[in-house]
């Protein structure tokens, strides 16, 4: 698992890296194809300048030497090449110059030396067909030319600028440029490399924390101010993970001690009665009475495991099978005809008002869930006092008490119940707020109620499955007020 763990890490590393050089090497190719692109337009700008400048020249000069020499013969072919020698950019740039006639025959050229350098399959006129007074391409003897070709009356002038050298020197500055570029890329690799990896080392911080969870460290937390902006969210998601980590195992401990303590008083009560009851012979009578003594205890460990049972059963969300309209009214109408003949030896009445709504979920744990609040009422509540219970509709936006957790529509209604009595003995409400542990009994001295301390606890957990809530509220500390509310079906 440690090896996965970490090949996961350097994966998502890796992968990181990855996208950031792909990102690197597209805009280095970018900036390489702009920058090439833009020395290629600057020497074709500049030499298509230098093209037309002596084209200029030239053709100026055959219009002062047009009226001096007639007809056109090698001689005026001379003196054109002569006149343009006069201009020393043409030396400065190396310029080649043809001279023929109308018919392509060549006449002289500038050097002398530069017609012999032509192809035999050179032709002045198929140029001039191909490219009449436009710049264009040559190669000439292995030698790349920028050439023009004008013409004046009966001559045909052939003005070539070799560009070998801007080859030359774009061919260096593109391997220089290439060369700069790879390290530049090769830089911001590495330094995105160490960014991420620096990125992620607080991950180990984390990853050492989890390491280390066991029973005795629970209370470890990480500290947030010591992480990045980006994992501040993350860290603290974590440590209230293990809040909840930490309270759920508190509170899965209590109960665990709680169900070895309930459960350790009966069974050594069974077990010292047998061995009383063997230590000799015994008349039928007290078996009789020994066993009916065993009974009830054996009565009460099973209630105790039932209502275990339906903690566990009632720690989840119901499942939709489960979940059907309930009449509340008839269902607590049922309740309350059972339990008057229970409430009439301390001279305690029921009285119902409001309006009772058909809401949604299980009435079989509904039923245990008022069953269980009217059983508390009536045995805690104090003599010759009325048992009120009323019911109240609340819209999800008007109500104060609806789940922090829960996602609700403004449409959703929900039937708040409220049970009130007046209590025998005064009671604040942080004790009343302790009603809801597991095996919690505030008044143990009471022998009119054997309960488990399971009685609330179960009535809570069965709220919660119904996505409810369940509310203790003491007022004048005799006053005790039970609130549920449950999603109204429509």
């Amino acid at each position: 698992m440690r090896d996965k763990s970490k090949n996961r890490r350097w994966s998502l590393l890796w992968r990181t890296v990855f996208l950031l050089t792909i990102f690197v090497v597209i805009s280095q190719v970018v900036i390489y194809i702009w920058v090439q692109r833009s020395v290629n337009e600057h020497f074709e700008q500049m030499d298509s300048e230098i093209i037309t400048h002596a084209a200029f020249n030239l053709r100026k000069r055959m219009v002062s030497l047009e009226d001096h020499i007639e007809p056109f013969t090698v001689s005026k072919s001379q003196a054109l090449i002569d006149a343009n020698h006069l201009h020393s950019s043409w030396l400065d740039y190396d310029l080649k110059t043809l001279i023929s006639d109308k018919n392509g025959n060549l006449l002289s050229s500038d050097p002398s030396n530069f017609i012999n350098d032509l192809p035999a399959d050179f032709s002045l006129l198929q140029l001039l067909q191909d490219y009449r007074d436009q710049q264009f391409m040559i190669k000439i003897n292995n030698r790349h030319y920028r050439a023009i070709i004008i013409t004046h009356q009966e001559v045909l002038a052939f003005i070539a600028l070799p560009i070998d050298v801007h080859h030359q020197y774009l061919i260096q500055f593109n391997r220089q440029l290439s060369l700069i570029l790879i390290a530049i890329t090769l830089l911001l690799v590495s330094v995105a490399a160490l960014s991420v990896h620096w990125g992620f080392a607080p991950l180990a911080t984390i990853v050492q924390k989890m390491k280390g969870i066991n029973l005795q460290r629970l209370d470890e937390r990480i500290v947030v101010g010591d992480m990045p902006l980006e994992l501040r969210p993350l860290t603290e998601s974590y440590n209230s993970m293990m809040v909840k980590l930490e309270s759920n195992f508190e509170s899965l401990s209590r109960f665990s001690d709680n169900i070895a303590h309930e459960l350790r008083t009966p069974i050594a009560t069974l077990s010292t009665q047998t061995q009383v009851m063997l230590t000799k012979p015994r008349e039928s009578d007290e078996y009789i009475e020994q066993l009916h003594h065993q009974h009830d205890t054996l009565k009460q460990l099973s209630a105790m495991i039932n209502d275990m049972l339906l903690l566990a059963k009632t720690q989840k969300e119901l499942s939709d099978s489960q979940i059907s309209h309930v009449d509340i009214e008839s269902l607590i109408t049922k309740l309350i005809d059972y339990y008057e003949m229970i409430a009439e030896d301390r001279e305690i009445i029921f009285e119902k008002s409001g309006d009772f709504k058909t809401v949604l979920g299980d009435k079989g744990l509904l039923q245990r869930l008022f069953a269980n609040l009217m059983s508390n009422a009536i045995y805690y509540a104090a003599s010759n006092s009325t048992i009120m219970i009323s019911a109240t509709v609340l819209t999800s936006s008007t109500s104060l008490n609806a789940p922090k957790d829960d996602i609700q529509s403004p449409e959703q209604l929900w039937l708040r119940i409220t049970m009130t009595n007046r209590l025998d003995k005064p009671l604040n409400q942080i004790e009343a707020d302790k009603l809801f542990e597991r095996f919690y009994r505030h008044d143990k001295t009471n022998t009119m109620h054997s309960g488990t301390g399971l009685g609330l606890s179960i009535v809570q957990a069965i709220a919660n499955a119904h996505n409810g809530k369940v509310s203790i509220t003491i007022k004048d500390e005799c006053l005790f007020e039970v609130a549920v509310k449950l999603l109204i079906a429509r």
